[in-house]
């Protein structure tokens, strides 16, 4: 069966342009043309989609290539393996176009990185797979049985279909005959050629020798699919010559009428004649209908019209829109242009009230471009700051063209994640704290809070001390520091009677900035001044490791004979609004 198919590749491609379309939409479109036969197979193969459009196979999974039509997507799918399209419900044409002389389907399909989007055009070709019955289905051919008093006259309506008429051929002698049997029959087009018959009685009235006939052969009206129910849609009329009931005209619809589209849609009075709505117009599902309306006078004889009825479009659908690629979060550093979600709008109606205008909020750092297809892609316009707008709402707007216009919106929250682009900041340049004499080795002296805006791993601080010196000795000796809380600690007690030093802290960092320096230093910007005073008259200084059991503000001064006596009852360290300062 897939010997049957023929392919025509017809991709468009804008050479001139084809540089400056991709700077600034990185996307292209193209057009595939295939030709299948109905009922074929589920899962029959139509054709190698990723070959024809000269895609990497390897790279479907990848780029997501994906059929984004909804109602194609019900009867074709995609093999991303190896890019073949495949038949995926049973396709009967009579029942996606009916009668119409040409049939097809448009898929629309799209592939990612690069963004790139496509249709393919399937035409459906028909085969013989319907016999002839009369009333629904398409006949080509009718014939009647041998006789001498009728014979068959064909009428074709619009679409290419005809229905017979039954026509007197001579007059009739009711007395010599007064029913005729007829066998009808009906033959369709297709090879190998299949009928269907049916058994006709004709009773002949006496004296009845008038056909009604209508005022025109066709009427035509045009009506809003708004039309109220039970509302007259036409007026159709026929006359008859004879008299008495023969004269007497009662209207209906023909049975060449009674289809799945025109059944239970419309009344007509029998008596005037006048058409009615009976249920409310789809103009998205039926835009136009063929009735067939038949007077029949009294004796049983016959006339036809033809009622043409054409829908007007009426602005009743909103646009939809659809999100078919979406990202949910971006880091702040990203480059103006990156994409974060493609979306396609979509209209049911018809003309102007089916054109779609699409735009997103004021005041947003993004931008909605369109591309092909009615798909739009939003981009950004600028970095981003996190630590200014975690998050943004963007509402997408879609309003058509009809009157009044109709519009739908569709959120997309976006979250912008944290780059490490905030170094760490001391609350204070400069700290003066005093350590008094005969402190306790291992005891907290000081504490000093840096912040980081950053969040996350990005927001940690670690603290750590220039490596200066103080009498001669590395500073290591008498301080050092907890790299996580910032606090202070002595190493030594104190023995000269006042020592003071001063240095440099480092900046505090968080692990991605200091793991950017092997050798654990780093060129300050600014400086951190630290100032410490020692006083001592009889302790020699000894090196401990840092005591965190003893917190600062439970340091007592037991020794009252150096600085500070005055106040040696009182804690060495109290907490101020500001900072923690250190009480002599």
């Amino acid at each position: 069966m897939e010997g049957n198919l023929h392919r025509n590749k017809g991709l468009r491609w804008q050479v001139p342009f084809f540089f400056l379309f991709s700077w600034l939409y990185h996307s292209v479109s193209g057009q595939i043309h295939y030709s299948i036969v109905e009922e074929m197979r589920k899962d029959s193969v139509i054709a190698n989609i990723a070959e024809d459009l000269g895609l990497d196979i390897t790279s479907l999974s990848s780029r997501k290539l994906q059929i984004v039509s909804q109602v194609s997507e019900k009867y074709f799918y995609v093999n991303l393996g190896n890019g073949n399209l495949y038949v995926k419900d049973r396709i009967d044409r009579e029942t996606l176009c009916g009668s119409a002389p040409t049939c097809s389907l448009i898929l629309d399909a799209m592939a990612e990185n690069p963004l790139y989007f496509f249709n393919i055009k399937i035409e459906i070709q028909d085969i013989n797979d319907n016999a002839p019955v009369f009333i629904h289905d398409i006949i080509t051919t009718y014939k009647l049985s041998d006789n001498q008093y009728f014979s068959l006259s064909e009428t074709t309506k619009e679409d290419g279909s005809s229905f017979p008429e039954l026509v007197f051929e001579k007059p009739l002698d009711r007395e010599t005959q007064t029913i005729h049997e007829l066998i009808l029959m009906a033959f369709d087009g297709g090879n190998p050629v299949r009928s269907g018959t049916a058994l006709m009685k004709i009773i002949i009235g006496d004296g009845n020798d008038n056909l009604p006939k209508f005022t025109q052969n066709v009427y035509k009206v045009s009506v809003n699919e708004k039309r109220a129910i039970n509302s007259t849609v036409i007026l159709v009329e026929a006359t008859d010559n004879d008299e008495g009931t023969n004269a007497q005209i009662p209207y209906s619809f023909s049975k060449s009428s009674e289809n799945i589209h025109h059944t239970g849609m419309f009344t007509i009075n029998s008596t005037n004649g006048e058409v009615k709505t009976n249920r409310a117009f789809d103009f998205d599902k039926i835009k136009n209908f063929e009735l067939s309306v038949q007077a029949k006078d009294g004796g049983g004889l016959l006339a036809h019209a033809k009622v043409l009825i054409e829908v007007i479009d009426d602005n009743d659908n909103a646009p939809e829109i659809i999100v078919t690629s979406l990202t949910s979060s971006i880091p702040e550093d990203s480059e103006p242009g990156t994409v974060i979600a493609v979306i396609r709008v979509h209209d049911q109606d018809s003309g102007e009230n089916g054109e779609v205008d699409c735009q997103i909020g004021e005041n947003v750092p993004f931008e909605l471009i369109p591309s092909s297809n009615r798909f739009y892609k939003i981009v950004t316009t600028k970095p981003m700051d996190r630590e200014k707008i975690l998050k943004y709402n963007i509402t997408v707007v879609a309003t058509d063209r009809g009157s009044p216009p109709l519009s739908s919106r569709r959120s997309i929250i976006l979250e912008i994640s944290d780059t490490n682009d905030n170094p760490p900041v001391f609350l204070k340049i400069t700290y003066v704290p005093y350590v008094s004499e005969n402190n306790l080795p291992g005891a907290s002296i000081y504490s000093v809070k840096a912040s980081d805006p950053d969040a996350g791993h990005n927001a940690k601080i670690i603290y750590s001390i220039y490596n200066a010196k103080a009498e001669d000795l590395p500073l290591s000796t008498y301080l050092s520091i907890n790299m996580e809380t910032g606090v202070l600690y002595a190493q030594r007690g104190s023995k000269s009677p006042t020592t003071s030093f001063s240095t440099s802290l480092y900046p505090p960092m968080d692990p991605r900035v200091l793991s950017m320096y092997s050798d654990g230093t780093l060129t300050l910007p600014y400086p951190y001044n630290f100032c410490v005073t020692l006083d001592s008259a009889d302790n020699d200084f000894t090196i401990v490791p840092p005591n965190e059991n003893v917190p600062v503000e439970n340091l007592i001064d037991t020794d009252d004979s150096g600085l500070g006596s005055e106040n040696s009852k009182e804690p060495l360290a109290k907490k101020s609004t500001e900072q923690w300062t250190t009480v002599i």
